[in-house]
């Protein structure tokens, strides 16, 4: 589907990962987060775009015909099946990415040329860095320009991906909307919390605390979250 790329990287330059993983659990939408060791090259690196998949064999043809489909705007995943016994992505993938206007590069598995990539400055993100690119050539995966894994996710162009210091999350595009706005009274929230906090009421008293061991004790199924969308705090999500 068609992403309005500016427009997301806009709305999402005002919020983090952090919050659009509480509106995913708000909406009641699968929270799609690439594993933890997934990390920016370059710590507070951020990207924002409409996922272009490809899927890695042991040769970068695949990328220059991903990059080559892309829309400006697009982030390029690529899945090396979250291999740590090669390098597949370096600093000639990112530049090409870069000049054809993608948004940046996230990689399950492994970059190299990590200087020559922070140099570039298009954000990419991968489970670290490796000498040695593959020294195998197998046949290409059927639909390895349709789809990638990442972790125990499948992800395609009909998802989004999001990047910041807390790692990576997909999210489907055509709610991404929907989850940047609820993203966004999820923050306001919060900051207000924390402002409250500064300011000396603690965060036990804003979220009625007490009232929730008490109703906990009459109700143990009550759950904390439960009572938080009840008197509208927001910690947990």
């Amino acid at each position: 589907m068609t992403v309005d790329a500016p427009d997301l990287r806009r709305r999402f330059a005002a919020l983090t990962t952090a919050h659009v993983a509480d509106a995913c659990l708000r909406a009641g939408v699968p929270v799609r987060c690439a594993p933890a060791a997934v990390r920016p090259v370059l710590p507070g690196e951020r990207l924002a775009g409409r996922v272009t998949p490809a899927r890695h064999a042991g040769s970068v043809d695949v990328f220059l015909e991903a990059i080559d489909r892309a829309a400006p705007g697009d982030v390029l995943v690529v899945d090396n099946a979250g291999r740590t016994d090669e390098s597949c992505v370096g600093d000639l993938v990112v530049l090409e990415a870069q000049a054809a206007g993608l948004a940046g590069v996230v990689v399950w598995g492994l970059h190299r040329d990590t200087a020559d990539i922070r140099a570039v400055g298009l954000p990419v993100f991968s489970l670290g860095a490796l000498p040695t690119g593959p020294q195998r050539l197998d046949a290409r995966p059927p639909g390895a320009l349709t789809s990638a894994e990442v972790g125990q996710w499948t992800v395609d162009a009909g998802d989004v991906v999001l990047g910041d210091d807390d790692g990576v999350l997909f999210v489907p595009a055509d709610r991404a909307d929907e989850l940047c706005d609820l993203a966004g009274a999820i923050r306001d929230t919060e900051r207000r919390q924390a402002d409250r906090i500064r300011a000396g009421v603690a965060l036990r008293e804003q979220v009625a605390f007490d009232a929730y061991l008490a109703g906990r004790a009459a109700n143990p199924s009550l759950t904390f979250r439960e009572h938080l969308r009840a008197v509208g705090g927001a910690i947990e999500e």
